[in-house]
């Protein structure tokens, strides 16, 4: 499917939920002010089927635990409204935060989903933290890889999957009904755009993407994964529209040209700081979520490659 078809696609979806309230998802979002995420639970309201999207593990980086208070919450959430958990959907492989995938499909069920360039990810990273033959490299670690173009059901609820490369080569957009979770595409229009300097990332790549679904209809809700509170709003904030992103986005919106937009973005990641749960989070999240092995003490291990980035 080309691209042009997986927009049209998109579009068609948007305007038939726009139009009708059965084809609109029901949505609540969980903060994570540690790590300025926001996972989201989308359902049907007819068949109360569900998908949690972008979920987060609580990891203490000094004593190296996890804990699954902000999963609890979530748990909590899907059990109190009867909720049929359907899919875990990963935007892409996070730097910033580790999943709590695993933990929660072994309490609520459900597939667990990333886009087919993970491979491209686990490769890189792979060889980086010399994680050896046993590691596959194929996706393998998800029961479901999208393509672009893909389309898939939340009960009566129709969604779509769109790659959007950039921020990392596996980055993937969901639409669901009128509403896309454009993962670390794109922040609040006050705050700009994701950073585009991790390995495999690409501004150009990025602007493209983040007009490719600025290509969308005007009405479309954009849910986004993160927010940091620009200079001068008080409140965090993660729901936006196409509408408002094109004309106010200070560093994407309509006018502003891919050379522009490239300079900028790569002048302005040299700046920026690593995450600070990268390597945990990335070593974890390109296995779906799930710890190392075990060594032969019964511990789980994280890497850290001295000099190497």
């Amino acid at each position: 499917m080309t691209h042009d078809k997986s927009l049209a696609t998109a579009t068609a979806q948007i305007m038939r939920a726009s139009a009708s309230a059965s084809h609109r998802p029901s949505i609540a979002g969980f903060f994570d002010e540690a790590t300025n995420t926001v996972s989201y639970v989308v359902h049907d309201p007819a068949t109360k089927e569900a998908a949690i999207i972008d979920s987060v593990l609580d990891f203490e980086a000094a004593s190296g635990r996890t804990s699954n208070g902000s999963a609890d919450l979530i748990i909590e959430y899907i059990t109190s409204n009867n909720l049929k958990v359907i899919w875990l959907i990963e935007t892409h492989a996070h730097a910033d935060h580790i999943s709590a995938a695993p933990y929660l499909q072994d309490k609520l069920g459900g597939k667990l989903a990333i886009g087919r360039e993970i491979i491209r990810v686990q490769e890189v990273f792979g060889k980086l933290f010399n994680a050896g033959t046993d590691f596959e490299r194929d996706g393998s670690q998800f029961d479901k890889l999208f393509d672009d173009g893909e389309t898939f059901q939340i009960g009566e609820l129709e969604g779509i999957a769109l790659h959007v490369p950039g921020h990392t080569p596996a980055d993937m957009a969901f639409i669901i009904g009128d509403a896309a979770f454009v993962g670390d595409t794109i922040f609040m229009p006050d705050f700009g755009t994701a950073r585009a300097d991790f390995p495999g990332g690409d501004a150009h790549q990025l602007f493209r993407s983040i007009r490719r679904l600025l290509s969308l209809p005007d009405e479309t809700r954009l849910f986004l994964c993160h927010d940091y509170k620009a200079p001068g709003r008080d409140d965090y904030a993660w729901e936006t529209t196409v509408k408002q992103q094109r004309e106010e986005n200070v560093h994407v919106k309509d006018g502003v040209t891919e050379e522009d937009f490239v300079a900028m973005r790569n002048s302005r990641d040299k700046t920026l700081a690593m995450p600070k749960l990268i390597m945990p989070s990335v070593q974890v999240n390109i296995r779906g979520g799930r710890l190392p092995e075990p060594e032969d003490n019964g511990v789980s291990y994280i890497k850290i490659p001295v000099n190497a980035v």
